[in-house]
């Protein structure tokens, strides 16, 4: 009692510091520590398991405590604490579950967003309660089951999508990370270091280590104190062929679980304490000790780019669609491609003619296997190395248009169609530029018909980063070059604190990490803080995305159309008096703030005013520049009139005009006449607002 006292304290005091920065004002980019009392905690249960269910008495009183004082500023940021604990902890007693499970639906009556994660974690926790282990079973296996860890026989990266027999389960692939920094922020020579503790190896990568866990963590959450915890881990260590009939064994118990509720708790413990029992008897050696359990929940699977070309993210979705691999990226295929034929074609069998290759067939043999050599004469009784020409971006997009609409005997099931690809960028304003640029080309490209977004769900996520010599403006004074972080983090203080706090503190590790010998090992701090970021934050922040026309002078009819997200800013080099700027002061309006400033600061600027559109022209032979999201690469000169406006979304313009079968009564207006046709750029927080 004593020592659980103890540690019940000091965790109370680690949480108490972790919501007084909450108190702090917002401010992204800066070189303070926020978010690094979160990490620290939770590296600290991570380690040490065991105090995930003191953790857990402390975070529900402090939530009863934050909605009987009305404190809704640290209700989102104890919702997500409690929801890791649980999923750490390896056993919780009942009575805890039942008081959790009313503190979150007492929640639920609270105003959006609060009552939306209250409920979501609710439903999660009411699971937990009749299947103990179930969230983390789901986390691991379905890490498992992408790497194809049940198929028998031949095993490619194709096999995620596989329904196998009687005794294999279904296949699905997990969200995968692609991380993009920007060359205008991240000085080259942190690009290697940043990629090195980006891409590490994940300790517990192991797939046999993942089942261990999820095992160890399903057996001790359902018997609690009936088994011997050191004794089941190192029980597992030693487990040979039947780790994989006792894992199936779990998996299929705890969905039965879920499907069936509470109805048998008997029945349920007994068949958990006959595969307990099982695992110790079947174990060769228990006379060594065994090391530490792990419980670390599983890093995603993370990819790092330098984003150099405007369209490599749109490459790296279409690689990621058809599964081609990471090592084989959207740069390598460009280049190599356009020296081969466009035409993917094998030798027929039948007549000796050269012809198409079926989609069905290519599927089956574009991707290596991801054993080694040994590996795949272990799995495989046959193995072929795929020589097959990769196609360029063209050919790509034919091959994914045929296998989304079951050309070549390739019918795609509901799960192959969900995929979902987690973007993170890093960078400031001018990178947030770049991305609203992208969704805005991606959008275009799939007006007419559906390809890759009908395939992949896309998510987006932001991690504000400035380098040390931020640009000036024109009176000299340093540019903010982070002021959508900045609106961010005063929508959701979590996100302030966990990812736009840590802005500064990336250079500073890459820097050192540089600095250090080749042999050191990578800094896990980046893949950790990517890794809660990707995992947690499912509810986006929608940023404005406005679009402007820009006319030059001269006899050429030449126009541009851009869009831009942060500012537009006008200098006009014939009157030195005044520059104006378009920025949205992120108001949830759909309408564009204007300021006129005047460049001697001692005199008084002309106000401000809002408009929903703007069109702006000099007389006679005079021009003006323009640049978009503060970034020098978005530069116009010689402009003679633009034209600004909230970007309509190219999936609603493209749209044919006929008349929708949905209207009010008769001869009424359809209903696609009321819905919201501007296109926004969200961004993935932990609390998230309303379109």
């Amino acid at each position: 009692g004593g020592v659980s006292s103890v540690v019940e304290s000091s965790l109370y005091h680690n949480v108490h510091s972790i919501l007084r920065e909450l108190d702090c004002e917002p401010q992204a980019g800066s070189a303070s520590n926020k978010g690094m009392l979160r990490w620290t905690l939770h590296n600290r249960v991570d380690r040490n398991p065991s105090i995930s269910v003191p953790l857990v008495r402390v975070l529900i009183k402090e939530l009863e405590k934050a909605e009987r004082i009305d404190s809704k500023v640290r209700i989102i940021p104890l919702l997500h604490t409690l929801s890791y604990a649980v999923l750490q902890s390896v056993f919780i007693p009942e009575d805890l579950y039942q008081r959790m499970y009313i503190c979150l639906k007492s929640l639920v009556t609270l105003p959006v967003p609060y009552c939306a994660i209250a409920l979501n974690y609710a439903r999660q926790m009411k699971m937990e309660q009749i299947a103990p282990g179930r969230s983390t079973e789901q986390l691991f296996t379905k890490r498992t089951k992408s790497n194809g860890l049940y198929k028998k026989g031949k095993t490619t990266m194709s096999d995620n999508f596989e329904v196998g027999g009687e005794n294999e389960m279904e296949f699905f692939a997990l969200p995968r990370v692609f991380v993009f920094i920007d060359p205008a922020v991240f000085p080259l020579s942190l690009v290697n270091a940043l990629k090195a503790d980006v891409e590490c190896v994940d300790p517990g990568g192991d797939p046999l280590m993942y089942k261990r866990r999820v095992l160890l963590h399903t057996v001790i959450a359902g018997l609690g104190k009936q088994c011997r915890v050191d004794q089941l881990a190192h029980a597992l260590e030693h487990l040979g062929e039947d780790l994989e009939l006792h894992f199936q064994e779990v998996v299929t118990i705890l969905e039965q679980r879920t499907e069936d509720g509470a109805s048998d708790d008997n029945q349920y413990k007994t068949r958990l304490q006959e595969i307990y029992q099982a695992i110790l008897t079947a174990a060769k050696d228990l006379s060594c000790p065994a090391s530490q359990a792990e419980t670390q929940l599983p890093s995603p699977e993370v990819s790092f780019h330098v984003w150099t070309k405007d369209d490599e993210i749109w490459n790296e979705l279409v690689n990621f669609a058809l599964m081609v691999p990471a090592d084989r990226n959207s740069a390598y295929l460009d280049e190599e491609d356009l020296k081969r034929d466009s035409v993917m074609s094998t030798m027929s069998t039948d007549s000796g003619i050269e012809g198409d290759m079926p989609i069905s067939e290519f599927s089956a043999i574009m991707i290596e296997s991801q054993g080694g050599p040994e590996d795949q004469s272990s799995s495989q009784s046959f193995y072929r190395r795929p020589c097959v020409r990769l196609p360029k971006a063209g050919n790509r997009m034919t091959l994914m248009m045929e296998a989304i609409k079951g050309n070549g005997g390739y019918v795609l099931s509901k799960e192959e169609r969900n995929l979902t690809a987690r973007i993170v960028v890093m960078g400031d304003d001018r990178t947030l530029g770049r991305l609203a640029k992208t969704l805005h080309t991606i959008r275009k490209r799939e007006a007419r018909h559906l390809l890759l977004t009908k395939r992949v769900n896309l998510e987006m996520y932001y991690i504000p980063v400035t380098d040390q010599s931020a640009p000036s403006n024109q009176e000299g004074f340093p540019e903010d070059m982070l002021t959508l972080a900045g609106y961010l983090g005063s929508v959701d203080l979590w996100y302030d604190c966990n990812i736009a706090g840590l802005g500064a503190m990336i250079l500073k590790l890459a820097q050192m990490q540089t600095s250090q010998s080749e042999s050191s090992d990578p800094n896990t701090f980046l893949l950790d803080i990517i890794s809660y970021y990707t995992r947690i934050s499912q509810h986006p922040v929608h940023l404005p995305i406005y679009s402007v026309k820009i006319c030059f002078s001269g006899l050429s009819t030449h126009t541009v159309e851009e869009v831009f997200v942060a500012q537009l800013a006008m200098d006009f080099p014939e009157v030195k008096r005044y520059r104006a700027t378009f920025k949205d002061t992120l108001k949830g309006l759909h309408s564009v703030s204007i300021s006129f400033q005047d460049t001697i600061p001692t005199r008084l600027s002309t106000p401000s005013f809002r408009a929903v559109s703007v069109n702006i022209r000099v007389l006679e032979e005079r021009t003006f520049t323009v640049c978009l999201d503060k970034d020098s690469r978005k530069t116009f000169k010689n402009v003679q009139s633009i034209e600004v406006s909230p970007c309509l979304d190219p999936g609603y313009c493209h749209q044919p005009s006929t008349k929708s079968k949905y209207s009010f009564g008769e001869g009424g207006e359809p209903l696609s006449k009321y819905l919201n046709k501007t296109l926004t750029l969200p961004i993935n927080t932990f609390c998230g607002n309303e379109q």
